[in-house]
């Protein structure tokens, strides 16, 4: 592990929700009877992720003044992650998302209240100088007032010297202008971000296929540094040095148990063997160990990851 002078490896920022996921599998939300209460949003995943491979992490984020509000919290600290800067909203409830167990795309419908109070208190000076690494999604950056406070504490970010991430997960239903968001996110890209994208999210993003080539090149002159381009079972293609180089890294045929929280592990392993100062290519190595552990099991990942686990690929 690189030795520091900050003590928090990930501040990640954004939702915390909860997920009603179907019990049962249905053709929809339409015919899905049942559902059954989880801790969500790609955020606080990345947090609990995080934590559960021996890194430090603090989660920025807004419940509502309420029991599922304090339901997340509690889930929130018992994975390991600090919740000193999450708050409750004493006017708007705990955002929570109806998601159908399908074999395909899941449906869903997103009711959001509390999760985009973020305010600009809860993102300190004093707290950006203490942190490595600046993460947030595109579900966070969606709505105003967080849309605002995330982008100016990115800005705040790069200049205390700390690394910015994002997880490009756009959605055109969770953010119906598709125009304000390619501004966002080339306000977010400014600041020298790490980038996590997959070809679903660009296709949505642009609004049809683009090649990869056009993908990272447009990324990289909004100011990406690195990028890695997620390709489904074809593995993922990194983008890096401002798209000077790159490492491409093929799929492994997997029986695939659950798809939920694949892309927030992947993230997780890639960002933790960046923190401990492996190449562009080896941090996707390593993140593809840690979304197969993820795709390999029903639920979560276990309570406590051994990081050497995702370096024995290429060490």
């Amino acid at each position: 592990m690189t030795n520091s002078p900050r003590p928090y490896a990930l501040l990640s920022v954004g939702e915390l929700l909860a997920d009603l996921i179907g019990h049962h599998v249905s053709s929809s939300l339409l015919d899905a009877q049942d559902f059954r209460r989880y801790q969500g949003g790609s955020p606080a995943n990345m947090a609990s992720n995080m934590a559960r491979l021996g890194n430090k992490v603090a989660l920025s984020a807004c419940v509502g003044d309420d029991n599922i509000g304090k339901y997340l919290v509690r889930q929130i600290e018992e994975s390991g992650v600090d919740s000193q800067y999450i708050t409750a909203d004493p006017f708007e409830p705990t955002t929570i998302v109806l998601v159908s167990r399908t074999a395909g795309t899941p449906d869903f419908v997103a009711y959001r209240h509390a999760d985009c109070q973020l305010k600009p208190e809860q993102l300190p000076d004093s707290l950006l100088a203490q942190t490595q690494l600046f993460h947030t999604t595109c579900f966070a950056l969606s709505r105003q007032p967080a849309q605002d406070t995330i982008i100016d504490a990115a800005r705040r970010a790069k200049a205390a010297g700390c690394q910015v991430s994002i997880d490009a997960n756009y959605a055109p239903t969770v953010w119906p202008d598709r125009d304000q968001a390619w501004r966002v996110l080339t306000d977010y890209f400014a600041a020298g971000a790490l980038v996590k994208v997959s070809e679903d999210d660009a296709e949505r993003l642009y609004g049809a296929p683009q090649t990869p080539e056009r993908i990272l090149s447009d990324f990289h002159q909004m100011g990406a540094t690195t990028i890695c381009l997620t390709l489904g079972p074809n593995g993922s293609l990194v983008s890096y040095d401002g798209g000077a180089k790159q490492a491409r890294i093929p799929g492994k045929k997997i029986d695939v148990v659950d798809v939920t929280g694949a892309g927030d592990a992947y993230w997780a392993g890639f960002l933790t063997a960046y923190l401990d100062g492996y190449a562009p290519g080896n941090c996707a190595h390593a993140g593809a160990a840690l979304a197969k552990m993820k795709l390999t099991r029903q639920g979560p990942l276990p309570d406590k990851v051994d990081r050497k686990q995702l370096y024995t690929d290429f060490e």
